[in-house]
């Protein structure tokens, strides 16, 4: 058992809290039965398995290497107020090219909560991918990882310069629908197109005025109440759940 916050392994475990020590490692930590359960039937690459003393272990994990800690070992390690006492080290992906036929682009989000939620929502809707552009949240921050419920290891999830993929999009066939007002439609009012695109931005700001103008498509919600607007997370899942619809 580990004991000591001093020991190596333990300060390795700690660091990777922090965005470039995950960069530099191309490793992010999981916490909990559910999402150690989801990477392991998944095909991403679980390194190692760090559990409590007390607390039982999944069987089928023995083909990973475990380590049993103690109690001031867990809490160090953690990053949930109300622990179950088991995290796993999972490597990074690195980024492949496959088919796109429903995908979200997310422009600028900074919420973690709000990221979360748009990629486990995108796995609910049958989407196949999901691309973040410069400015989002890390896809790594434990809050995004936890929020996602386990959709991120079910999904293509890649970061990348959405000026370059609409361009590399379009030329395959897709089409690119934007969240803004000016010149845009009513989403139910449209054709969904075979392979579509859509753009959400900025919790403040909303979508880039660059990508907006090179978007085949700007397209609106109705709001039949006094809101002025909906929330960011709220707006992609109305929009992919209309995709999918048609």
């Amino acid at each position: 058992m580990l004991t000591s916050v001093q020991n190596e392994k333990v300060k390795n475990w700690r660091k990777l809290k922090k965005k470039k020590e995950r960069d530099l490692h191309s490793q992010f930590i999981i916490e909990g039965f559910h999402l150690i359960e989801e990477a392991h039937k998944s095909d991403w690459d679980i390194v190692e398995i760090i559990y409590q003393q007390g607390i039982e272990c999944d069987p089928a994990w023995s083909t990973y290497p475990l380590f049993e800690v103690s109690d001031n070992v867990m809490v160090a390690i953690t990053q949930t107020k109300s622990p179950q006492g088991v995290l796993a080290v999972v490597n990074k992906k690195e980024i492949q090219t496959h088919p796109i036929q429903r995908a979200l682009m997310v422009d600028r989000v900074q919420d973690p909560g709000n990221l979360g939620t748009m990629i486990r929502t995108a796995d609910a809707a049958g989407f196949d991918t999901v691309i973040l552009g410069n400015g989002t949240v890390d896809l790594f921050n434990d809050k995004v990882i936890r929020s996602t419920q386990g959709s991120l290891f079910h999904l293509h999830v890649f970061e990348a310069d959405l000026t370059k993929e609409i361009d590399r999009l379009q030329q395959s066939g897709s089409k690119i629908w934007s969240t803004g007002l000016e010149n845009a439609r009513y989403y139910n009012e449209l054709d969904v197109p075979e392979k579509l695109v859509i753009i959400v931005g900025n919790e403040g700001s909303g979508v880039d005025p660059h990508l907006i103008q090179k978007a085949d498509q700007n397209v609106m919600i109705p709001i039949y109440g006094k809101a002025e607007s909906l929330n960011v997370s709220v707006a992609a899942a109305i929009l992919m759940y209309e995709a999918v619809k048609k």
